[in-house]
């Protein structure tokens, strides 16, 4: 029996509307997932993207605190190094006014006589030697043999030894020294500098440390003492 051509019709549009349905939810459902693929991707590149700003940022502020501790050690150095070289200056002025001051000793006469007897004992004591050539200022010649018989006595006393001294008369110590005297022997290969400058320098080396307590307070961060 043949379908009726209506009925054919009702048919066909049935599978229209069918396909027509499908396509529709199939369109909708694409555009659903490709929306949300969209949004997915879209919120992984901006992450992304947030990620490296912060990363750029965080770099740079690393970078500008490792400057500014940089630039603060560096001004930590400047200034410490500007410290030292003030206390230097100011322990070099100590040294000057005192050596300008050991000049007026020699003025008291009886006082510096006393001085220079025990610089050439001392001088003896270190050499130990049996002929000694002795130096002086050419102002201090007589001075110097004035007291040179109670220096030998003395040196005899504590070395138990003699020792043939002779005071140089021709080549003497610049006369713009404070004083003092310089022993020499075996042809000026050994010598001994008893001048008070050289004693100065000698005091001024072994109390350094002392000084500069003394001047500037313990030094927190010194961890050894003499």
């Amino acid at each position: 029996m043949a379908i009726p051509d209506t009925e054919v019709e009702r048919q066909i549009m049935q599978m229209i509307q069918f396909i027509d349905h499908e396509a529709d939810e199939k369109e909708v459902e694409i555009l659903a997932k490709a929306d949300e693929e969209f949004n997915i991707e879209k919120g992984r590149l901006v992450e992304q993207e947030k990620q490296k700003i912060r990363a750029f940022y965080e770099k740079k502020e690393k970078n500008a605190e490792l400057q500014k501790k940089i630039q603060m050690s560096n001004l930590q150095n400047q200034a410490r190094l500007k410290l030292l070289k003030q206390r230097e200056n100011h322990l070099d002025e100590v040294v000057a006014n005192t050596t300008v001051k050991l000049r007026t000793i020699t003025n008291d006469l009886g006082k510096y006589q006393g001085m220079l007897q025990g610089l050439i004992t001392q001088g003896l004591c270190q050499l130990l030697e049996p002929n000694v050539l002795i130096q002086c200022r050419q102002k201090d010649l007589q001075l110097v043999k004035d007291v040179l018989d109670k220096a030998l006595k003395q040196y005899t006393q504590l070395s138990g030894l003699d020792v043939d001294i002779n005071i140089d008369e021709k080549n003497f110590l610049a006369s713009d020294i404070a004083g003092g005297v310089q022993l020499s022997a075996r042809d000026g290969k050994l010598m001994v500098s008893n001048t008070l400058e050289a004693r100065l320098d000698q005091i001024v080396k072994q109390k350094i440390p002392e000084i500069r307590t003394k001047l500037y307070g313990n030094n927190p961060n010194r961890r050894f003492f003499d």
